[in-house]
């Protein structure tokens, strides 16, 4: 089969198409013809080594972690898929490929209605979006501060949080505005000045904060406008979540909530915009993107 590899850490560059032998499914195990795949900024980081202590990394190195594709293989044991069953899956570091074996339990059926494009890019960003949210506590008529908020986990979550009837101030460049509010968020800009702008948005203060950014400006305002630290949440910066005594959440992933969130993408409760669509030997371009960043919605791998 066909995958993207790296044979060393370091920039895009290093991404290369190479041929590697079909993989077996094993008892417990399900293999999947890939038709679409997702692009997440752990991909990146784990190109550039960041992850070198966490993962257990061999050169030839395949890269990749949401899918969505058909079943071609059962192994032994496995309830509930049969070939020509249409899943969506994820995955440590193997979805850029035509070909993908996982255990079973990281399956779930795709919802008809979905297209392939968008169930191989819901699994990530939408259980980061849908922990983080019920991490937070939200409630009708409260208003929480989305930093990032254009970017995929945070267009779910805005989406997510108005259907609770949150209100949502949602931080992004101006050229995201008019998206953003589209999706019901009253949009910000970031930059010198932010806090006096939320305080403007919201005199007193909000009553949660999500950061998907990272950024040392985010974290202090939602400091400074949030009254309650335990509602504040990062899912960007360790070591700033330590600093300030906010929640860092690491994703947890299970098939469960990746079938919530497609479902209610596949009802029309949620959308999930393609931002650009990338053939397998376009990765290094494609990693270029994503790091690049301001797009609107998801970056997905495409295979006929």
């Amino acid at each position: 089969m066909k995958t993207v590899v790296m044979d060393s850490y370091g920039d895009p560059e290093v991404l290369r198409v190479a041929d590697l032998p079909e993989p077996q499914a094993g008892a417990g195990q399900v293999r999947v013809r890939i038709k679409a795949a997702g692009l997440n900024p752990i991909d990146a980081k784990i190109r550039r080594g960041e992850f070198d202590a966490v993962y257990d990394i061999s050169f030839p190195q395949q890269l990749g972690n949401e899918f969505a594709g058909v079943v071609d293989q059962v192994g032994d044991g496995v309830d509930g898929f049969s070939a020509g069953d249409e899943v969506i899956g994820f995955v440590d570091m193997a979805a850029y490929a035509e070909q993908v074996v996982v255990p079973a339990e990281n399956l779930t059926m795709k919802p008809a209605a979905l297209p392939w494009e968008t169930a191989a890019v819901v699994g990530a960003v939408g259980q980061a979006a849908f922990n983080a949210l019920a991490r937070l506590e939200l409630k009708a008529g409260e208003t929480v501060l989305i930093h990032g908020a254009s970017g995929g986990v945070g267009s779910l979550a805005v989406q997510f949080a108005r259907a609770r009837g949150v209100n949502v101030i949602g931080t992004a460049g101006e050229g995201n505005h008019d998206y953003l509010r589209s999706l019901g968020a009253t949009p910000v800009a970031y930059g010198e000045g932010l806090e006096q702008r939320v305080r403007e948005l919201a005199p007193q203060g909000v009553d949660a904060s999500l950061d998907l950014t990272g950024s040392g400006e985010a974290i202090s305002v939602s400091v400074a406008v949030t009254g309650d630290r335990s509602r504040i949440v990062t899912l960007a910066s360790p070591p700033l979540a330590q600093q300030y005594g906010i929640t860092m959440m690491f994703g947890t992933r299970s098939a469960a909530t990746v079938a919530q969130v497609a479902q209610a993408v596949a009802r029309g409760e949620a959308t999930l915009p393609i931002a650009r669509r990338f053939a397998l030997a376009a990765m290094a371009e494609a990693h270029q993107q994503m790091e690049a960043g301001g797009h609107q919605g998801k970056l997905v791998l495409t295979l006929d």
